[in-house]
């Protein structure tokens, strides 16, 4: 990390080589900038050149370590420095623009310019100074870093690497007999041929320290393996790559003795020569090399060899894995041990040489230290190890009390393998990984908040303003192949939200590298956090608060941090009320704060103004504080602010006058606040950074923003929501919208509510209105809500080409359904409260009347027929509220060459009372798995098991459930099928009750 901090402070002060305009009159101060500046580039270009060898070093020099921790604490202090310098002059830029606007008197202006110009002065001689005694600091530690004699960039000694062997000890072994067996299989089975590769590559990937040099070894002499090839050879190759050592342990393989050949050329024909009509299995142990160049011509000449043969790498890194020459199919991705394994591997160490007796006495704490290994056999080991010298129940009680990172056995033997994969991640990466230290131990991250938090760091720099967020895509993805994050499967209606874990043995490890710049705080039974002074200059802070303390939380004294995660899933965030204020007036240094409440229903009702002053603050999370009515106009002078979370802080009325002014704002996440939200204030226009605008509310007066103010926000993505559109009364302000233009998004809500109910003449203007809001073509998701004209005539729907799921609701005034048929991608439809649609038609399928009349005959192949619904999986029909649907109209004549829905998996049918009967295209679909009819009772007699007139034709359904019994499951098809709950897309902010509620209050 200091390497990091250091690159990025002197890029910084690189670009304030040229003093500025404004002073350059003073020539005094201008010289003491700039030689200021001079010193710190002088000083921090002087020291950088030893950095990569220093951190190498730190692993085991504590000296080192508190000297690179000196140097960091300095390069975070200069950071500041210049970010309060920036934001300052930011600031004045933004008000100055607006007082231009506002157009004053001459005599206002000359007065606003002279108080200008004081404060700019003012405020570089305060930078100067500051940065005058970071200087003297800088040269305290330029000195004693040539008391360690660093070598330079080029000269590092790298970290040493362990050379493997072939060799393994059985009875050292525990586990992984299936992965063993399907491994076998995939190197000497004739079905595994690699697609129809000559030279098949298989990957055991996995994190470091899981076993697959282990595996690798046992799956080498496995007896099938060892009758299978007519040569097997094992190289340890490690980093660097170097082909002309392998090579020669090729062929030292096949000679029996070394090779006196030079030249790659000659070493590359004498192993063709060697593999020719060989079946050959080469494994390539511990690879790391990302060049692909490196590899391609020892590979060729591997090719000459006899069909079956095989290499086997083992590697920590995906990408290494894919440029080796792997298929998806040949990737075999290592998993953790079982805790049985696990504990299995434990005990053989921990109680050799012990009696029964003793065994017995110790084995529960030994299965306690077994879970705390988290399926690691490299843990499972070295702990096992140090158990065996710990005689007394008391000692193995002190392991399992220590946390990993405090036992020495660990850090000398369980770590080195870590920060081997730590070591070689570029810089822009180690500092993305190392800041994930900060969260709890087992949390559960998000992908995409994960990436605001780097962006708000500062890490994701160096890269056009918009394209910040793939860059920290780009960075996690890569993060994600060398195994640093776990995929983490969560609930099924989840949204496809993207959650990931890391394994707690790497956050033990981060925890190591950041020791004197992390801190975790948990206060336990309202007792007053205990702060270790030593970590009194922590940059990154955790506060788990598991008791709502009746004191003040004592982190104010952590004045320097960068970042604030307040933990509050064991209680609310009301009892941080009266301690906010303090807090926002010390922590000044805040990048980050997140102050999101837990599922609870109490929380903050107010911010303070202090929060104000918090002039570097970049991420602000106030997610589910369901209180907060407001936030004070001061949080408007924040103009670093790039993410502003406020989901689900549903009693939020407005948001602050002043929004505009956050231009660097670019992600605003008021999803669910759309039951109390008024409206959108005045210049919202301004925030052309603005990426993700979860909800905007059209007002339809002159005091708050109009459906043209989205204009200027192209680069929006991701969700909108739109609501109040009933109370636009201009159609040409939705033109202005150009919601055509804003590419990235993929899912448009269109809500027609508005704050006062529904109006009794909006039925024409609803239907120019939606015609006029016109989305992009990329667009996948669409709902549309309370709409009220008679038909939905919008000719862009039927080109959305990519669009994949639709939801209808409370289009009250509706009498027939759009022709959704056409739709090629669409694969679920919600259909909810159409009060006047009695019948749905062969118009919904979007089939044309002469495709429906046209004879088999004239089509020119099966492959010319008609498909409706080609790609719908799930369809959902509910809450008819003046249940007048009666029929559903079947296809006439000849119909054989048209199919309907082919993909179907559920259909739901709820409150139809009146409806008399499916579509025979519905009752005989054989891809149908989930049937659910309810409040339906002329359907649910149709449908009734072995009595019902439909019975025959519907029994082929796996699952049916009818009026909320479970008639008929088979498990086995439900289990191939997976759970299906269908839920409309975001149904949490459209539910009946939720509308009904909203008008209720209104």
């Amino acid at each position: 990390m200091a390497k990091s901090i250091v690159s990025a402070v002197l890029e910084k002060l690189s670009s304030l080589l040229m003093i500025p305009g404004e002073i350059k009159h003073n020539f005094e101060l201008a010289l003491d900038l700039e030689e200021e500046i001079g010193k710190l580039i002088a000083h921090f270009q002087d020291i950088q050149s030893v950095l990569q060898d220093a951190e190498s070093k730190q692993v085991k020099d504590a000296n080192v370590r508190n000297w690179l921790k000196k140097l960091k604490d300095v390069a975070y202090d200069v950071d500041d420095v210049l970010d309060e310098w920036s934001s300052e002059k930011l600031k004045s830029q933004i008000e100055k623009e607006e007082k231009e606007a506002k157009n004053f008197p001459l005599l206002k202006k000359m007065r606003n310019s002279i108080s200008s110009f004081t404060f700019q002065t003012i405020l570089y001689y305060k930078i100067a100074s500051k940065l005058n005694g970071v200087n003297e600091q800088l040269d305290t530690i330029a000195t004693e870093k040539d008391r360690y004699k660093f070598g330079l960039e080029k000269v590092v000694e790298e970290p040493r690497r362990l050379i493997t062997a072939s060799f393994i000890d059985d009875e050292e072994f525990y586990g992984r007999c299936q992965e063993i067996e399907i491994l076998a299989n995939m190197l000497v089975g004739e079905n595994n041929s690699g697609g129809g590769l000559k030279l098949p590559v298989i990957s055991i990937m996995g994190m470091g320290g899981i076993g697959k040099t282990t595996l690798a070894q046992l799956v080498y002499n496995h007896s099938d393996v060892e009758c299978h090839f007519d040569k097997r050879i094992w190289i340890c190759v490690s980093d660097p790559f170097d082909e002309i050592r392998i090579a020669k342990e090729i062929l030292e393989a096949f000679k029996g003795e070394s090779s006196n050949l030079v030249g790659k050329d000659n070493i590359l024909q004498e192993i063709r020569s060697h593999v020719s009509g060989k079946k050959v299995l080469l494994v390539l142990d511990d690879v790391w090399s990302e060049d692909a160049t490196r590899w391609e011509h020892l590979k060729t000449s591997l090719k000459h060899c006899s069909t079956g043969s095989r290499i086997l790498i083992t590697t920590r890194n995906e990408k290494v894995a894919i440029i080796m020459g792997t298929t998806s199919s040949n990737l075999f991705l290592l998993n953790t041990l079982s805790l049985e394994e696990c504990r299995s591997l434990l005990s053989r160490r921990a109680y050799y040489g012990r009696t029964r007796e003793e065994c017995e006495n110790l084995d529960d704490i030994g299965w306690k230290i077994a879970e705390k290994c988290q399926g690691l056999p490299l843990a499972a080991k070295i702990l096992g190890g140090l158990l065996r010298f710990k005689r007394t129940r008391e000692q193995w009680q002190n392991v399992l009390d220590s946390e990993m990172w405090d036992i020495e056995e660990a850090e000398q033997d369980l770590f080195p393998p870590l920060f081997l994969s730590y070591y070689e991640l570029p810089l822009a990466l180690k500092q993305c990984i190392s800041y994930c230290a900060v969260f709890p131990k087992g949390m559960i991250l998000r992908k995409d908040e994960l990436i605001k938090l780097w962006m708000a760091q500062d890490y994701l720099k160096g890269v056009r303003c918009e394209e910040m967020e793939i860059v920290g895509e780009e960075y996690f993805d890569e993060l994600h192949m060398r195994s640093f994050f776990q995929d983490f499967r969560g609930d099924e209606l989840d949204s496809g939200i993207m959650k990931y874990k890391m394994h707690e043995i790497i956050h033990d490890f981060l925890l190591v590298l950041m020791k004197t710049e992390c801190v975790m705080l948990v206060n336990h039974d309202f007792e007053e956090l205990k702060v270790d002074l030593s970590c009194e200059s922590a940059r990154y802070g955790t506060l788990i608060r598991k008791e709502a303390a009746p004191t003040e939380p004592n982190i104010s004294c952590f004045r320097k941090l960068r970042s604030l995660l307040i933990d509050s899933s064991y209680h609310d965030t009301s009892s941080l009320r009266l301690y906010l204020p303090r807090l926002f007036d010390q922590l000044t240094c805040l990048r980050t704060l997140n102050l999101s409440n837990g599922l609870f229903r109490n929380s903050i009702e107010e911010l303070p103004d202090e929060i104000g002053k918090l002039v570097h603050l970049r991420y602000l999370n106030l997610k589910n504080n369901k209180k907060l009515k407001e936030l004070p106009e001061s949080l408007c002078g924040l103009c670093n602010l790039q993410t502003l979370n406020l989901k689900w802080c549903d009693s939020l009325k407005e948001l602050p006058c002043g929004i505009g002014k956050i231009i660097n704002l670019r992600h605003l996440e008021n999803d669910q606040t759309n039951l109390s939200l008024m409206a959108i204030p005045k210049g919202i226009g301004r925030l052309t950074n603005l990426q993700t605008l979860s909800l905007f509310v059209v007002m339809g007066n002159s005091d708050t923003s109009s459906l043209g103010d989205l204009q200027n926000l192209i680069h929006l993505r991701g969700l909108l929501k739109i609501s109040g559109l009933g109370a636009v009364c201009d159609v040409t302000e939705a033109k202005k919208a150009e919601l055509e233009n804003k590419k990235g998004l993929r899912t448009l809500i269109l809500d027609f509510t508005i704050s006062k109910g529904l109006m009794s003449d909006r039925w024409q203007r609803d239907g120019r209105l939606l015609e006029a809001l016109r989305p992009p073509p990329c667009l996948e998701e669409l709902e549309i809500w309370w709409y009220s004209s008679p038909t939905i005539s919008a000719n862009w729907m039927m080109g959305l080409t990519k669009l994949s799921h639709v939801s209808l609701g409370y289009c009250l005034r509706l009498k027939s359904l759009p022709p959704l048929g056409k739709l090629p991608s669409l694969e679920s439809l919600y259909i909810g409260r159409m009060s006047r649609v009695k019948k749905v038609s062969v118009e919904f399928l979007g089939v044309e009347r002469e495709e429906i009349l046209a004879p088999s005959s004239s089509l020119e192949s099966p492959s010319s027929s008609v498909i409706a619904f080609p790609s719908l999986k799930h369809l959902e029909f509910e809450l008819f509220d003046l249940e007048e649907w009666e029929d559903w109209m079947p296809l006439t004549g000849r119909e054989e060459h048209i199919s309907i829905m082919p993909r179907l998996c559920s259909l739901t049918i709820n409150s139809c009372p009146k409806l008399k009967a499916l579509p025979c295209y519905v009752l005989h679909n054989t891809s149908l798995k989930q049937l659910n009819i309810s409040q339906s009772p002329i359907l649910s007699e149709r449908c009734g098991k072995e009595t019902g007139e439909d019975w025959l034709n519907i029994s082929h359904i796996p699952s049916i459930m009818i009026d909320s019994v479970r008639i008929q499951v088979n498990c086995s098809s439900v289990e191939e099928f997976g759970v299906l709950q269908f839920q409309p897309l975001h149904s949490s902010s459209l539910s009946s009750k939720n509308f009904l509620k909203a008008f209720s209050q209104n």
